[in-house]
């Protein structure tokens, strides 16, 4: 019998895979289709501070193996999020939670930290630096080690759960950022966000998206993902989520060889809602014919 469980910050996972922020919701409507319980965690959508409408549409520009999108981390709000949406998801949903946050300024990621550590189900915070689909925000403070580092720093001192940064791979040195944020105080560290990416409407002579670029995702940058996630995890001593065009049971593989502790599915939510759920089934027989017994053993194996 094999073993799929992982461990983040001392919470123990079934097993690696979980949705990523801004692909699930709050699970409520993959729960009608399937017993969302054997996700190894979720994280939620994005909060900010203040409730958020997005960008203008169209937002969203398909590619091939993969899609642009430029939502603009819609969201309720921090004070819906806590006093509705927690609430409602901790009906459907029984294991520790991840709290995806994102700002626009320092003190907006500390008034959300402070929120998410008072609830609960939330067992890890997850600080989005790296959101290129806002102006002033969200990315503006992943590009630079110190910015990140600023956050990172400002957000352990209000909390006593484990802090997750998540990184953009829209910079000149995504380790430099990641060994900042370590010596900051994270706790661990998500990657990688979406890559910024455009389409032109060549009859309309426009931009697809009414905000011209926006993030691009799907299978189509999963090398990409894993040559940072083994980079980042050979440089530092805190785990790594790993994330960026995962779809199937194989890339959940190849990323924790190249050093992911847990992966999150993110785009492959939007194609087939069973995405995870199929992947969670894959993960057994897929070890057996590797030979993997358990799956922390092949964490970062690939010298």
């Amino acid at each position: 019998m094999v073993d799929t469980k992982v461990t983040l910050s001392g919470l123990t996972l079934d097993n690696p895979v979980i949705p990523a922020s801004g692909t699930f919701g709050y699970g409520k409507e993959f729960a009608e289709i399937y017993d969302i319980n054997i996700l190894g965690s979720i994280s939620f959508k994005g909060t900010t501070a203040e409730p958020r409408l997005g960008n203008p549409l169209p937002r969203i520009a398909e590619c091939p193996n993969g899609m642009i999108n430029s939502v603009g981390l819609q969201n309720p709000g921090l004070k819906a999020v806590c006093e509705r949406e927690l609430v409602e998801m901790a009906e459907i949903y029984k294991k520790p939670v991840i709290a995806n946050i994102s700002g626009f300024s320092i003190e907006e990621y500390v008034e959300c930290a402070k929120a998410m550590d008072k609830q609960p189900q939330v067992g890890i915070i997850e600080v989005n630096v790296s959101c290129p689909n806002v102006h002033n925000g969200g990315m503006a403070y992943g590009v630079l080690p110190e910015s990140a580092a600023e956050v990172t720093r400002a957000v352990k001192a209000v909390t006593s759960k484990p802090v997750y940064i998540k990184l953009s791979p829209n910079v000149t040195d995504i380790v430099a950022i990641a060994k900042a944020c370590e010596e900051a105080g994270a706790d661990g560290l998500s990657l990688i966000n979406t890559l910024l990416g455009m389409r032109i409407d060549i009859n309309r002579r426009k931009p697809v998206i009414a905000n011209k670029m926006g993030g691009f995702s799907g299978p189509a940058i999963l090398p990409v993902a894993v040559r940072m996630v083994y980079q980042v995890s050979k440089a530092v001593n805190i785990p790594v989520i790993g994330m960026g065009g995962v779809s199937t049971a194989r890339d959940v593989i190849e990323m924790m060889m190249a050093g992911a502790s847990a992966v999150q599915v993110g785009t492959a939510n939007l194609v087939n809602p069973y995405a995870c759920k199929e992947i969670i089934e894959d993960l057994p027989k897929l070890m057996e014919e590797l030979g993997i017994e358990k799956l922390e053993d092949i964490i970062g194996i690939v010298e």
